[in-house]
């Protein structure tokens, strides 16, 4: 017979037994209440909320994310804000220049009036508001075409050379490096100068785009180095998963972030590509109008009429400032680690 001290057993019943200590490095069950201030984050944000939180309290990124969005929608409805001008960009007005001054546009700023709301070119008297619509809309179709063509290839090549490693890693390896030792830019101007009769928009975009998609290839495998041997990668492929599936349902989703942040970097390096490319004389050809093309023509007359200087590069400043300051926040809010090393 078992005996039980005086005051001991309705202490015992009321006092619940304590719960065991979970197994040594073992995380807590899923649900499990935490003290404390660490456990406020635990409530599942995706990757898109939490970068739709950050950028909503940061004012000067959602300054550049409206400049950017302006851009983007200036360049999709450039032949109806070109027609809202009045103009369009291979149209001559010679009532709007001086003949007996160079062709020198008539009024101050450039010739700014009602009729021309940026100011005429001068000797053509082109509209120059109609040419800087359509020349956004012919960069930014180039830039975003580059990057897709940059982030699908670079995506495609980092993710298989992480994955399968050996033979493939090697080959893959090797002509990233290749690529990257070519001095793209003298390489990009003589392709361009040889080509003659050929749709140069589709020709600059297919040649920027073969020597952009190391830099993000490189950023991918190392990422896929480091999740390829991750627990659940492990258990799919335990359970049966074959690589395809394994590549996008696991591989591809936790790369994702490092890529976008890459892409939204990358834009204003297109642009700004594009923008040489055609200041050199290598690029789209008039009357085609281009950003680059625009102010290489406005260094004969930046002494005359700076305006036709100041106008296009304002437009190009603004565009390339926009993209970095968005692609340097989302880099930190994607990408921490990338972002400090």
């Amino acid at each position: 017979m078992t005996t039980t001290a005086p005051g001991a057993g309705g202490e015992a019943a009321k006092t619940p037994a304590p719960a065991p200590d979970p197994a040594p490095g073992r995380p807590p069950a899923p649900g499990a209440a935490e003290d404390g201030p660490a456990a406020a984050p635990a409530t599942g944000s995706s990757p898109w909320q939490l970068a739709r939180r950050e950028l909503r309290r940061r004012p000067a990124v959602r300054v550049s994310l409206g400049v950017v969005l302006l851009f983007v929608l200036m360049a999709a409805t450039a032949p109806w804000l070109g027609a809202l001008g009045g103009w369009s960009p291979e149209e001559f007005d010679k009532s709007a220049i001086d003949p007996y001054l160079g062709g020198q546009p008539l009024g101050s700023l450039g010739g700014i009036s009602p009729d021309h709301w940026l100011g005429v070119e001068p000797v053509t008297g082109r509209d120059l508001f109609a040419r800087v619509v359509h020349g956004a809309q012919v960069s930014l179709l180039i830039a975003f075409a580059a990057t897709a063509i940059v982030v699908v290839a670079g995506t495609a090549a980092g993710i298989a050379a992480g994955y399968f490693g050996g033979r493939t890693d090697t080959v893959l390896s090797r002509l990233m490096d290749l690529t990257m030792s070519f001095p793209s830019l003298i390489f990009m101007i003589a392709m361009l100068s040889v080509a003659k009769d050929v749709n140069r928009i589709v020709l600059m975009t297919a040649v920027i785009g073969v020597f952009g998609w190391p830099g993000v290839a490189r950023v991918v495998r190392g990422q896929t180095l480091s999740l390829k041997h991750r627990e659940y990668v492990d258990a799919a492929r335990v359970g049966g998963a074959g690589s395809w599936r394994i590549l996008t349902r696991d591989i591809l989703p936790g790369v994702s972030g490092p890529v976008i942040a890459y892409t939204t970097l990358l834009i204003p390096g297109m642009i700004s590509t594009e923008a040489a490319l055609s200041y050199l004389g290598v690029g789209v050809r008039p009357p085609t109008p281009s950003w680059g093309q625009m102010i290489a023509e406005s260094v004969a007359f930046y002494e005359t009429d700076p305006m036709y200087f100041v106008i296009p590069s304002t437009f190009l400043f603004l565009a390339v400032l926009a993209f970095t300051l968005l692609g340097d926040a989302l880099r930190d809010i994607l990408d921490p680690r990338g972002g400090r090393s």
